[in-house]
């Protein structure tokens, strides 16, 4: 892991690195040293690390305490697209343009990013475990949309994973690993979602096999979230992580 840049604001520190051919950032208190929680935080499709929205909560979880990691997913962020990504992703556009329904289309987007996310999270959990300012402690993981249909095969395959925020997704392609989830984890329904039908995002909170889960659905679309579940998911970290 080598880290090209730091700087420290509000109480927080924020250090971007690559791993092999990862980019990713790590935020931390200010001055931290010893083991604490981890949270690995998963963007949305068409996102990258340093999306608004992913800044905002590493920043709000790290001033609690925790580290907080983001890496680019393949073909995201500073990572070079395929050929076969972009087929893919025109395909996935001219489907929405087209009013068909998208979950097929986004599972099967999912499926081609899946190994290699897996994988590159793998790596990348074990390097930053590694660091002084985080330590072997407990592990969580937060993703919606494409977050969350790459964050169920990581967690389904990923003992250190205690605990999960997920959500804003269907079912399609996913059900097999969901049903090896055991960890409690807490789901977000936008009720009004355009991208993902209300019937597929309850099917895959159904197949979670986690006896703690709790559903969390609030009216708007799919990028209407409201900001108080951020404190929402702090505490539910903050129960099971610390």
């Amino acid at each position: 892991m080598r880290f090209t840049s730091r700087t420290s604001s509000d109480g927080v520190t924020e250090q971007f690195f690559t791993l092999d051919e990862i980019p990713g950032v790590l935020w931390t208190p200010e001055d931290a040293c010893g083991t604490r929680p981890l949270i690995l935080l998963g963007h949305g499709g068409g996102q990258h690390k340093m999306a608004p929205g992913i800044v905002s909560r590493a920043r709000r979880y790290a001033a609690e305490g925790f580290a907080v990691v983001a890496i680019d997913t393949p073909n995201h962020g500073d990572r070079p697209k395929t050929e076969e990504f972009s087929r893919i992703a025109a395909e996935m556009r001219a489907g929405i343009a087209a009013a068909e329904n998208p979950g097929a289309r986004v599972a099967g987007m999912h499926r081609y990013l899946a190994g290699q996310a897996v994988a590159d999270w793998k790596a990348v959990l074990t390097a930053v475990q590694c660091l002084d300012q985080v330590g072997v402690g407990p592990v969580g993981y937060a993703g919606t949309s494409m977050g969350c249909g790459l964050g169920v095969p990581l967690i389904a395959t990923e003992p250190r994973i205690r605990a999960a925020v997920l959500g804003l997704l269907g079912v399609h392609g996913l059900a097999e690993d969901a049903a090896r989830i055991t960890v409690p984890v807490q789901f977000l329904v936008q009720w009004d979602d355009q991208m993902v039908s209300r019937d597929q995002s309850l099917a895959l909170f159904d197949a979670l096999a986690s006896a703690e889960k709790t559903l969390h659905a609030n009216p708007g679309k799919h990028g209407d979230v409201p900001l108080f579940e951020v404190d929402s998911s702090l505490r539910f970290f903050t129960r099971h992580l610390s």
